[in-house]
């Protein structure tokens, strides 16, 4: 499997110029001084230190890069190049994949060692293909070791609660907690978004 082989599975169609822009906007975010790393503070709590993540869906690699600036051993993983190239530009320590999630297979690529966790922040699995959820939280879970977890974050008007149950379910994750922020507001069932701390069973 080579990093661009075959067409992607899970990323929306977007419109020329999109994948650029968000680039920028999130460079731009950073040099303003904006807090970028809620979701990476949340994992290094959660986790053990040199903990082995898999940041699923990275984008240009924000939350992976605080990771492993916090001593964390991290790979990163999106489908879309252009993100892929950005986060190797400003983040060259870290590892970053070109790959589609609903077609994981890091082993092709070298990464033999089972992971810690995973991490899927910033509506990740509102981005996959329809009906492609449970395939990619499956994927997600084979790479990781035996009651490892997986943290998924999500606006709640992009994936509905209902839905995303049943398909981690599906996947083979337990739900363990759930929360209304990163930063640990309690959950409640008219929150615009939820974080939820999957264990892979």
């Amino acid at each position: 499997m080579t990093e661009n082989a075959g067409a992607p599975k899970w990323f929306t169609e977007t419109e020329a110029g999109h994948s650029e822009r968000y680039v920028e906007y999130i460079r731009g975010l950073a040099a303003e001084g904006a807090d970028l790393a809620g979701e990476a503070r949340f994992m290094d709590a959660l986790i053990a230190p040199g903990s082995r993540v898999l940041d699923a869906g990275c984008g240009p690699g924000r939350v992976g890069a605080v990771l492993h600036q916090r001593g964390h051993r991290v790979v990163g993983v999106d489908v879309d190049p252009i993100l892929i190239e950005a986060a190797r530009e400003d983040y060259p320590d870290v590892t970053w994949l070109v790959s589609d999630l609903v077609e994981l297979d890091l082993v092709a690529f070298g990464e033999v060692e089972l992971f810690d966790a995973a991490v899927l922040a910033g509506n990740v699995l509102a981005f996959v293909a329809p009906d492609t959820e449970s395939t990619a939280l499956s994927a997600v879970g084979r790479h990781l070791k035996a009651d490892g977890r997986a943290v998924v974050g999500f606006h709640t008007d992009r994936y509905s609660i209902s839905d995303f149950d049943n398909h981690l379910s599906e996947a083979g994750f337990v739900l363990e907690q759930r929360f209304a922020t990163w930063d640990l507001r309690p959950w409640h069932d008219e929150a615009d978004f939820v974080v939820s701390v999957l264990r892979w069973s």
